[in-house]
């Protein structure tokens, strides 16, 4: 048998990853994988096998001679995890979402944001076909990867060890999404699926009005701001009695509002359950000498979600009974109910002539939350003195992502030149957040009453939008030579502009002279009604000074070149050598209103060398040890910065940015083992440590009454170490006999991942608080030996299924997810940190295909949480426990049925 005597270039997934040609890879890498991932269990060939890059990034062709085993894992220069098509489907999560958190190292927070190696989304980079995407999230600058549903995405690649090719933002990983390519045979599907869970469906929920067009995620004008309000906000100074307006102007612009459709929750005792429909389509064909192709897919997705549970604040560290412990300060029983609805499309065009290839991807998704909320409980809003409360919410979130990409790749024998670009918009309307309390009157009324004024009694109303520009080009030249060994030299140049516009206007009724008894029992709608308005001069009136950040704007500049070269030291020993230079500007500004003292403004202005090194030896047939090491960087993120308010829905808790924070910049060092058993096969072992300078934090703190906040601050230094393992492999049923198992295999795939970090403070180290923003002796926001917020210790995935290895498609999956506690953020006041628990998760899986009169269909059915398992967010010590956020997740059952035409 020979050995390896040269080693692979970057062939599909480290150039796929890249911004330079990085869609240039997609069709290799939806073949490789799809290579991989089907039920092929032929013999492993020893005779030699030719492997080459098509288009740009390393552009080279290197001999490969050795034992084929067709793993596009172990081909490539850096440590990457693989998701084809085939991976995605068995696990039929409905977007990629849920679909990264069965990948070795990840885990996703709040079915949203993936976190890579317990280190938080922040570190994480998402990328679509290798160019930026901006983020429809205010609290985030990274894009929540639930808004791509998979029947968008052809396949995933998770890149560990950096590479100068990438982005310096690189902490965790870089996490690629490729659209769907020209297809190799024309094709339709049409899915059709349903399904509900045991919390949600026929049970009892809560809505609202809202408008005629809420079905389809679109607001048919309902909630527009009224032109009169909206002449006001331009004018941008605080919409109050003494400004510009008199108490008049304030009650006809409280009037104008839908203060009904969008105010007065109603019971729903019996929830829908969800809906989705899909198509998806593509052909090529030929036009002179080029192969044309066309791909699109069309989605809709209307589901439902109901939480119950408990949220509670703390007062503080008390003295019960001797010892140290915590009461609630705040404690409520609330069900939230969510209507999410889902449109999405995909045009991709492409043309190859010869070996030059060009692409033409535009994707856009529309993701509407439409949310009420009730809760009742008490508040010690005065000393000694609890207050039963019953408060209502309702919001409305219209995010939309679009963006239009263009790559072309060419070659020229051992050159090959890339070019791409892009421009990407993001959006994000939140009109008519509305939120009421009334409080409960036992001397008078002996009933719930609103005067709007008293503690614990108001109506508010918000409305807040933002916008994300995004654009990004580049440029590669890749040169293959030999020079007693091949060689592989790459350099680029890359630029990322991200320009964000964000508002928030808050506002609440008050009456200009109070309200008599029994109006202020009426209910919500009823009480802001134009006759009360008018009768009892009932004021809108901005809760904003003129110190307040009602706006900001926010940019982000980026420059960058880089050069890297890929070669074959000796027989079986590969050296990736990259450095990376990146020039960034970033600025956050506060817009306040016109007469307000200036607000701090953030300006960082950093540029970085970016070294990186990756060095494989392949010392055996099936077997190689890779080493990594590089320097990278993290830039706060938009919201981090920003000093304006936000509220998360999901946390129910206000988030503020400190426009103080700096980068942090980080060393990672990786050793890994690969042993590849066969097709599709194998076990690896790797272990890591980051060394973080400046990480950023989430610290807690509690304001006005009671109210949990979390703002941002730089610890002073952190370190992250820890060890992961995987194994996959496929056992022949065929040795059991009868026509059943001939057939058929057992797949087992599991992948487990320990991790411990630290924050490092000694003594004289700084911070600034996030809520004085002064520098501040660090030991009081952190704690030596601290972990960092958002990461687990121990993260771990099993598959185990059954599936047909020829024939009609037959797959059965049980599936099981685990993550450890996390910190979600530092305990105000030096109570302990919150802690979020998700714990096991256990999934069933059934896909089958079945042949109808003549015609394939693919029956799909899905039992999620079949465990039950809740969720909780909560603070200890000692015996007493603060439940921060707790709520039953209930066992979701789903039915789709597909016609593959």
């Amino acid at each position: 048998m020979t050995k390896r005597t040269a080693t692979i270039t970057s062939l599909l997934l480290s150039t796929a990853l890249v911004s330079p040609a990085a869609y240039a890879q997609t069709t290799a890498i939806d073949d490789q994988v799809a290579a991989v991932s089907q039920p092929d269990n032929a013999p492993v060939d020893d005779t030699d096998v030719d492997i080459s890059a098509p288009g740009g990034g390393f552009g080279g062709e290197i001999v490969v001679r050795g034992k084929y085993i067709p793993n596009p894992i172990r081909a490539t220069a850096e440590v990457v995890s693989v998701l084809g098509e085939a991976e995605i489907a068995r696990a039929a999560d409905g977007d990629i979402a849920g679909s990264l958190q069965r990948v070795t190292g990840l885990s996703v927070v709040g079915g949203r944001f993936v976190f890579v190696r317990g280190l938080g989304e922040r570190y994480s980079l998402a990328l679509l076909n290798g160019l930026p995407l901006p983020s429809p999230e205010p609290l985030r600058r990274v894009v929540p990867l639930d808004l791509f549903p998979t029947s968008v995405i052809a396949s995933t690649v998770v890149q560990k060890s950096y590479s100068a090719n990438y982005p310096g933002e690189f902490g965790g990983g870089v996490i690629n999404l490729t659209t769907k390519s020209t297809p190799d045979e024309p094709f339709l599907k049409v899915k059709l699926a349903v399904s509900g869970d045991s919390d949600t469906t026929g049970k009892l929920g809560y809505s609202y009005d809202g408008s005629d067009t809420d079905i389809i995620g679109y607001d048919d004008g309902v909630r527009d701001v009224p032109n009169g309000l909206a002449d006001a906000l331009a004018k941008n100074i605080p919409i109050s009695v003494g400004t510009d307006f008199s108490s008049m102007d304030l009650q006809n612009f409280a009037a104008s509002l839908n203060n009904a459709e969008t105010n007065l929750i109603q019971r729903n005792g019996d929830i829908p359950a969800n809906f989705s429909a899909e198509i998806i389509g593509g052909t090529s064909f030929d036009v002179g000498d080029a192969l044309v192709g066309v791909v699109a897919t069309a989605g809709f997705d209307n589901s439902w979600r109901t939480r119950g549970g408990v949220q509670q604040t703390s007062q503080g560290i008390v003295n019960i009974d001797g010892q140290p412990g915590l009461l609630p300060d705040q404690n409520f029983n609330f069900v939230t109910t969510e209507n999410r609805i889902i449109v999405n499309g995909l045009l991709g065009l492409s043309a190859e002539v010869g070996e030059h290839k060009l692409r033409f991807t535009n994707l856009y998704i529309h993701d509407t939350s439409k949310e009420a909320s009730i809760k009742a409980g008490v508040d010690a809003i005065n000393v000694d003195e609890e207050t039963l409360l019953n408060q209502g919410r309702t919001s409305w979130f219209e995010r939309q992502l679009f963006t239009t990409q263009f790559v072309g790749e060419f070659k020229f024998d051992q050159l090959s030149l890339d070019v791409r670009g892009a421009w990407a918009n993001s959006k994000r309307d939140a009109p008519y957040q509305r939120t009421y309390s009334y409080a409960f009157d036992t001397l008078v009324a002996q009933d719930f009453v609103n005067d709007l004024t008293s503690p614990g009694q108001s109506a508010r109303v918000q409305f807040s939008d933002l916008n994300d520009d995004v654009y990004g080009a580049g440029v590669d030249l890749g040169y293959e030579t030999n020079i007693g060994v091949p060689v592989n030299l790459t350099v680029g140049y890359n630029y990322y502009l991200n320009d964000r516009q964000a508002q928030r206007r808050d506002f609440r009724f008050v009456p200009a002279n109070g309200l008599p008894n029994p109006i202020e029992q009426e209910r919500i709608d009823f009480l802001l009604s134009d006759f009360n308005v008018f009768t009892h001069e009932i004021e809108l009136r901005e809760v904003a000074a003129q110190t307040s950040v009602p706006a900001y704007e926010a940019q982000l500049e980026m420059h960058a070149g880089y050069g890297q070269f890929d070669t074959e030291l000796t027989e079986g020993l590969r050296l990736n050598v990259g450095l990376r230079y990146e020039d960034a500007m970033q600025s956050v500004t506060p817009i306040l209103l016109q007469g307000g003292a200036a607000n701090t403004a953030t300006n960082l202005a950093n540029d970085y060398w970016l070294p990186a090194a990756t060095l494989t030896w392949n010392f055996a047939d099936d077997m190689q040890f890779r080493f990594a090491a590089s320097k990278t960087i993290a830039r706060p993120q938009f919201r981090e910065l920003a000093p304006q308010q936000f509220l998360d829905l999901d946390t129910d808790r206000t988030f503020i940015g400190n426009p103080l924070l700096t980068d942090s910049e980080l060393l990672n060092f990786e050793g890994r083992f690969e042993y590849y058993i066969g097709r599709g096969e194998r076990i690896t072992i790797a272990g890591f440590y980051k060394e973080i300078d400046n990480p950023i934090e989430n610290v807690a703190f509690v304001q006005g009454g009671g109210t949990l906040f979390t703002g941002f601050s730089n610890a002073p230094t952190a370190e992250l170490y820890g060890a992961e393992i995987e194994l996959v492999k496929y056992v022949p049923l065929s040795d059991l006999g009868g026509s059943f198992f001939d057939s058929r295999r057992l797949l087992f795939a599991a992948n487990y991942t320990y991790s411990k970090s630290q924050i490092k403070v000694a003594a004289g180290d700084q911070a600034i608080n996030p809520v004085t923003l002064l520098p501040t002796d660090a030991a009081n926001l952190f704690t030596d030996g601290d972990r960092l917020t958002g990461q687990s210790a121990h993260v771990a995935n099993l598959q185990f299924g059954m599936e047909r290895e020829d024939g009609p498609l037959s797959q059965q999956t049980l599936l099981v997810t685990y993550n450890s506690p996390r910190v979600t953020a530092r305990g105000p006041q030096d109570q302990p940190d919150l802690i979020e628990r998700t714990g096991w998760q256990l999934d069933f899986v059934l896909r089958e295909e079945l042949k109808i009169a003549g015609q394939d269909f693919e029956l799909k059915l899905e039992a999620r949480n079949l465990l039950g398992t809740d969720y909780s967010e909560s603070q200890t010590l000692g015996a007493t426990q603060i439940l921060n956020n707790a709520y039953e997740v209930g066992t979701r059952f789903s039915m789709s049925i597909g016609m593959n035409f």
